[in-house]
């Protein structure tokens, strides 16, 4: 019987509690989603989308009335007479003992996305830019994009536009960059190795569907990176999270080598450098431990690993570029991911997979299926800012010291009884709200025109429920009000 989860409804369940003139400039007042009773008249229309759009299958059992409402912050009535609504309307079928099920004619598309892919749904447009937004880590562009789109002319075109610009592996002179990045990095490389994407999210998508099959077992950290549980997910992996200490897979602690020759997994997922959402980065001793057993493990299992080094380089410390995990292990086992997009500018959509030349090509034929090619000018954009690499890394970490100090003094202003570890990178802080739901929290604070996202979000167990990602690289009056109202929301 399919059932799906009060948590994971409730982040497919996006925008359904306020519409745009809903949301006013003051967010001082406790309900300002507009009159009460339509709450259940548009609960019960979000539901029926999400039947309509396949979103969640017909026959799915739906949550009990009491579990919906403490994970949407609303009264038990007002789900009562959402799926009454529903039933009425033919849509739900109730049956004593065996809960309510969804009914409806699901079109044939693929599950819709949760928590990260489902929270840029709202993004419409100016009819939200009242909304505090706190769902993304993303970050603003520096400086060096300035002056590196300043610089370009049409002679870094003139060559390029005399082909039809259709490049699927990437941009040869980005491609041999890249490769001189890794070499740097003490990583050899030559450009065959590197698949140039539409930044690091594409990159996780298009390993999930060359590296997993359906059934597939899938190791991840607890928490991890939302995109790539999405990508695995979509893809019908079977997700099995490391342990954990209770705020995450620990920075120093071995890995479980029971574990992963139990599962016998066909792949791990691993974020060891400023590893999102925690910040945390492996420890040596916890990194060396990691190479051995995963090269053990490829050998004798055929296990391959694939590293993340998305937000590596938003490392809070240290000078030259991040030596990859990867650089340990057999080339033809492992993959690795990048991206420009987060340390430079979000807008700049160019990532890359480092992997063996025999999976670079195998790569290339999924991605011809969905996009053909990346945008040429993003990529001859990033040949320059390739060679302003240092000076941006130092530029960015400076930046981000002082951010993550002003938002720490914030929170313990704002939120004194909350939690958190200070980050060795990365753009957000993994808080604790003692004695809270994040879910509800976050669903009572988006009512209130603040969106933030709730630790079950990156947990393939839907675990940290007392949990919220905080980007803490925000302005300060916006961050200030944001953190008010969540705050209030969670008490």
């Amino acid at each position: 019987m399919r059932r799906v989860s009060p948590s994971r409804l409730s982040r497919l369940l996006t925008g359904w509690s306020a519409t745009a003139a809903d949301r006013p400039g003051d967010r001082s007042a406790p309900h300002p989603a507009g009159p009460g009773h339509l709450l259940p008249q548009r609960l019960a229309a979000a539901l029926r989308e999400l039947a309509e759009r396949g979103d969640v299958p017909a026959g799915t059992v739906l949550p009990s009335q009491r579990a919906l409402a403490a994970v949407l912050g609303v009264s038990r009535s007002t789900v009562t007479a959402a799926y009454g609504q529903l039933e009425a309307e033919g849509w739900l079928a109730s049956r004593q003992g065996s809960g309510s099920r969804l009914r409806g004619t699901p079109l044939s598309r693929e599950r819709a996305g949760e928590g990260r892919l489902a929270s840029f749904d709202e993004r419409r447009g100016d009819a939200l830019s009242d909304v505090l937004d706190l769902s993304s880590g993303a970050l603003d562009g520096i400086a060096a994009v300035d002056a590196a789109v300043d610089g370009l002319s049409a002679a870094d075109l003139g060559p390029l536009l005399r082909s039809d610009g259709y490049l699927p592996y990437g941009l040869p002179a980005l491609r041999e960059a890249l490769a001189g990045y890794y070499a740097q990095c003490g990583t050899p490389t030559t450009p065959e190795q590197i698949l140039v994407t539409a930044g690091s999210q594409q990159a996780v998508w298009l390993l999930a569907q060359a590296l997993a099959d359906p059934g597939d077992t899938v190791v991840t950290e607890n928490p991890t990176y939302r995109g790539a549980l999405e990508a695995l997910r979509a893809r019908g992996a079977r997700l099995v999270a490391l342990p954990d200490d209770g705020t995450g897979t620990p920075a120093g602690a071995p890995p479980d080598a029971a574990l992963l020759r139990r599962v016998r997994a066909r792949l791990v997922y691993l974020q060891p450098t400023a590893h999102n959402p925690t910040g945390r980065s492996l420890r040596p001793a916890a990194r060396r431990a990691w190479a051995e057993l995963l090269t053990r493990l490829g050998e004798e299992q055929g296990l391959f690993t694939v590293e993340d080094t998305a937000c590596a380089e938003l490392t809070l410390h240290g000078d030259g570029p991040p030596v990859p995990l990867t650089a340990q292990l057999a080339d033809d086992r492992t993959a690795t991911v990048g991206t420009l997009s987060k340390l430079f500018w979000g807008g700049l959509r160019v990532g890359w997979i480092r992997a063996a030349p025999p999976l670079v090509r195998r790569l290339a034929e999924v991605r011809k299926s969905v996009d053909l090619s990346g945008p040429v000018l993003d990529q001859v954009l990033a040949v320059r800012l390739l060679a302003r690499l240092p000076a941006a890394r130092a530029q960015r970490r400076g930046a981000l010291r002082e951010q993550l100090a002003a938002a720490e003094a914030l929170l313990r202003e704002r939120a004194p009884g909350w939690e958190w570890e200070h980050p060795a990178g990365g753009p957000a802080l993994w808080v604790r709200m003692p004695g809270a739901d994040a879910e509800a929290a976050a669903q009572v604070a988006r009512r209130r025109g603040v969106l933030a996202v709730p630790g079950p979000a990156f947990s393939p167990v839907d675990g940290f429920r007392d949990r919220v990602r905080v980007p803490y690289a925000r302005d300060p009056a916006m961050l200030a009000e944001a953190l008010r109202v969540l705050a209030e929301s969670a008490r």
